[in-house]
C-alpha cells in the first residue's frame, strides 16, 4: 500500500493518509447549496440597479426629486454597503454564516417596503442606507458560506456563483423597470425575493467549518456527510478543519500584519489598486443610471429595452468568465479587460462630447455597442478578478483581515463614484466623465501589466515569493509571516 503526505496550507502539521482513503464527493448538494445561498446575490444586484428603472419614475412622480437628491438615492446604498461589511465577518463567527445570511434578508425586505410606502425623499434615504448595510454584509458572508462548504475540485466553480447571481439581479431589476409601470409595484414586487431566498435557503445546514470551530463535532460531520454524500470519506477533511482551525487560533492576524512583510504588503497594494480600477471606471454609475444614459443619446430604441440588452450581456458574459478564468489565467484577462474599458469609455465620451454639436443619429447605436462591449469586458475581467485574487495573494493568516479591508474600500469607492456621477456630468458633460473613467481603465491596464502577478496554478508560497521579488515597494521585509 502506498501511502500519501498531505499538508494543510495553514500549517506544517502532516497527516500521512492511504490512498484508499480517497473518495469522490456528491456534487450536486454543493451546486444546490451554493445557489440557494447566492439568491441574496441576486438580490443585491436587484438593488444596485433599481435606480435605473425607479429615478425616472419618481421625476414622474408625485414624489419629485432633484438630480441631488437623486444621487443620494443612489449612493447611499454604496455607503451603507462599506459600513454592513465591516463587523459582518465577526458577526457569522458568533452566531454562524447561514443565521447572518437568513438574518440579512430582513432589512432587504423592509427597505423595499420602506421605498414601496414611504411618501417623502427621507424615508428613500433611509431604505437605501438600510439596504446597503445588509448588501455589504451580503458581499461577505455569502462567499464565505460556499467557500466553506466546497469541495477544493470545484471551489473555483462554486466562487463565480456570486458574481453570476448578482449578474442575474441586475438583468431581472431591469426586466421588471420595462414592464412594471408604478413605481410601488415595483418595489413590492421587488421584496418578494429577500423572503424567497429566507424560505428556500432554510432548507441547508451550516458549514462544516463554522461548527467544527463551535466544538459541534457530530454536526459538523453530518453536514460534511451532506455536502459530499454518505459514501465519501469524511475523516480527511474533518483533519484538515480541524487543522485550519487550530492555526487560525493559535496565530490571530491584527491589522498591523498586513504591513510587517513585504510579500504581504505588495499584496494589498495589488488587491486596492484592483478595487480602485474596478470602480473607477465607472461601473456602478453605468448600471445606476443606464436609463438616463440611454435616455441622453436620442437613440431609437427605448431606454428600458437597452437597459435590459445591457443586462442580458453582463450575464452572458459572466457565465462566460466562469470557463475562461482558470483557463487563459488572471493577468492576461485583466489586461485585455481594462485596455478594452479605456477604448470603449474614450469613444462614448466623443460621442457623446460631439453629439453637442453635431447630429450623430447615424451612429444612435454606437452608445449601445460600446456599453455592452464594456459590459462584456468588464465582467470576463476587472469584475470577478479583483475579488478573486484577493482570495489568491494573501496568506491564511491574514486573508480575513486583508479581505475586510479591500471590501470596505470597494464600497467606498463604489459610494464616491455614485455619490459625484451626476455632478460630474452636470458640471463636465457627460462626453468628458466618460472620457476621464476611459483614462482611469488605460492607467489600470498599465498597472496590470506592470505590477500584478500571474496567480493562475500557482499555490500561496509560490504567490508570496512573486510579491517578496516584486518592485512595488523597495522596503525591508521582515520575515516573522508564516505561509
Amino acid at each position: 500500500m502506498h501511502s500519501k503526505v498531505l499538508q494543510s496550507e495553514n500549517s506544517r502539521t502532516r497527516l500521512t493518509l492511504s490512498e484508499k482513503s480517497e473518495s469522490v464527493p456528491k456534487k450536486f448538494p454543493q451546486f444546490l447549496a451554493s445557489t440557494l445561498a447566492t439568491l441574496i446575490a441576486l438580490c443585491l444586484g436587484m438593488c444596485l440597479t433599481w435606480t435605473s428603472p425607479a429615478l425616472p419614475m419618481l421625476e414622474k412622480s408625485e414624489r419629485k426629486i432633484t438630480e441631488a437628491q437623486g444621487a443620494w438615492i443612489g449612493s447611499l446604498l454604496t455607503l451603507g454597503a462599506c459600513l454592513g461589511a465591516i463587523p459582518t465577518g465577526s458577526i457569522s463567527n458568533f452566531i454562524g454564516r447561514k443565521r447572518t445570511l437568513q438574518m440579512l434578508a430582513l432589512p432587504l425586505f423592509v427597505s423595499w417596503l420602506t421605498i414601496a410606502y414611504g411618501n417623502r425623499v427621507e424615508a428613500l434615504y433611509v431604505a437605501r442606507f438600510v439596504a446597503g448595510l445588509a448588501i455589504g454584509g451580503v458581499s461577505v458572508a455569502a462567499p464565505m458560506y460556499v467557500a466553506e462548504l466546497a469541495h477544493t475540485s470545484i471551489r473555483g466553480t462554486l466562487g463565480t456563483f456570486f458574481q453570476v447571481q448578482i449578474t442575474v439581479g441586475v438583468l431581472l431589476e431591469y426586466l421588471l423597470g420595462g414592464t412594471v409601470a408604478s413605481f410601488k409595484c415595483l418595489a413590492l414586487t421587488s421584496s418578494v425575493f429577500p423572503i424567497l431566498f429566507l424560505v428556500a435557503f432554510s432548507f441547508m445546514p451550516e458549514t462544516p467549518v463554522y461548527l467544527y470551530g463551535k466544538g459541534r463535532v457530530d454536526a459538523a460531520r453530518k453536514s460534511l456527510e451532506y455536502f459530499r454524500g454518505r459514501h465519501y470519506n469524511l475523516d480527511e477533511e474533518l483533519l484538515r478543519i480541524a487543522d485550519d482551525i487550530k492555526e487560525a487560533n493559535t496565530n490571530k492576524a491584527k491589522l498591523s500584519d498586513l504591513f510587517s512583510c513585504r510579500a504581504t504588503l505588495n499584496g494589498l497594494i495589488v488587491s486596492l489598486g484592483l478595487m480602485v480600477f474596478q470602480q473607477m471606471s465607472g461601473i456602478n454609475a453605468v448600471l445606476f443610471y443606464t436609463g438616463n444614459i440611454f435616455a441622453e443619446t436620442g437613440s431609437l430604441m427605448a431606454p428600458d429595452t437597452s437597459a435590459i440588452l445591457v443586462g442580458t450581456v453582463q450575464l452572458i458574459a459572466t457565465l462566460l468568465s466562469t470557463l475562461l478564468i482558470d483557463r487563459a489565467g488572471r493577468k492576461i484577462l485583466l489586461f485585455i479587460s481594462s485596455f478594452v474599458m479605456c477604448v470603449c469609455l474614450v469613444s462614448l465620451g466623443i460621442y457623446f462630447h460631439l453629439k453637442q454639436t453635431h447630429d450623430l443619429s447615424y451612429l444612435s447605436v454606437l452608445p449601445l455597442v460600446t456599453l455592452a462591449v464594456f459590459i462584456v469586458v468588464f465582467s470576463i475581467g476587472l469584475g470577478p478578478i479583483p475579488w478573486i485574487m484577493m482570495g489568491e495573494i494573501f496568506t491564511p493568516k491574514n486573508k480575513g483581515v486583508a479581505s475586510s479591508v479591500s471590501a470596505s474600500f470597494n464600497w467606498i469607492l463604489a459610494f464616491t463614484v455614485t455619490n459625484q456621477f451626476q455632478n460630474m456630468t452636470g458640471t463636465w458633460g457627460t462626453g468628458v466623465t466618460f472620457i476621464i473613467f476611459g483614462i482611469i481603465c488605460g492607467i489600470g491596464a498599465l498597472f496590470v501589466g506592470f505590477l500584478v502577478p500571474e496567480t493562475k496554478g500557482k499555490d500561496i508560497d509560490e504567490v508570496q515569493n512573486l510579491l517578496l521579488e516584486s518592485s512595488v515597494l523597495n522596503c525591508t521585509c521582515r520575515r516573522t509571516e508564516s505561509v
